[in-house]
């Protein structure tokens, strides 16, 4: 095969994948069933175009997580989560990834009915060693609490974030005050004792 043919090839696999990952997005977000069958149909292609990408559904459903993710550290990257103290960096970072969240708020809360937990931690490990920077960063100005583990501080900044989507989701929470109130609710979990 010439290279112009395997580069042809190459395109062609590369807008598949994206228009399959597209379809199963869009499904999510309306709420609707991201079954293989629906996925292909909204895609274009056929069934056996998405299992040659994504064996399973699960790996599809996982694909779409990651590539929602990818799209979150982008705009947390464009938050600056190295600027200025680690605090006030945590703040830009959370208003980042709130506006991301409620942009894919269905998709999100689908993905979560959906997967399992190995494979939602899987796709937001790259956001979760961010978060671990910041709070380790936040420990070395002695700003972030020490009293329990990095670790379940970065658990605890995930949690809220999702638990303030399902809260806005489920009418209990006013959408214009979320951010607000998760900022507030988030520094008091990550500052603790450190800050009085």
């Amino acid at each position: 095969m010439t290279p112009s043919a395997t580069d042809h090839r190459r395109a062609i696999a590369e807008r598949n994948v994206e228009a399959i990952l597209d379809a199963a997005e869009g499904l999510l977000e309306r709420r609707a069933q991201a079954s293989i069958a629906a996925v292909a149909a909204q895609a274009g292609v056929s069934r056996v175009t998405v299992y040659a990408h994504f064996p399973t559904r699960e790996a599809l459903l996982e694909a779409v997580v990651e590539r929602a993710v990818r799209r979150a550290s982008v705009a947390i990257d464009a938050a600056e989560p190295d600027a200025g103290p680690a605090l006030d960096a945590l703040d830009r970072v959370i208003a980042a990834g709130w506006r991301e969240l409620d942009r894919n708020a269905g998709m999100a809360e689908a993905a979560a009915q959906q997967l399992g937990a190995a494979a939602m931690a899987r796709a937001h490990e790259a956001a979760h060693r961010r978060i671990l920077g910041l709070v380790e960063r936040g420990r070395e100005e002695g700003a972030v609490r020490t009293d329990v583990p990095a670790g379940w501080l970065v658990a605890g900044v995930f949690a809220l974030i999702h638990a303030c989507g399902q809260e806005v989701r489920a009418g209990r929470l006013d959408g214009s005050d979320a951010l607000g109130v998760l900022t507030a609710t988030l520094r008091d979990v990550v500052v603790g004792s450190a800050g009085r």
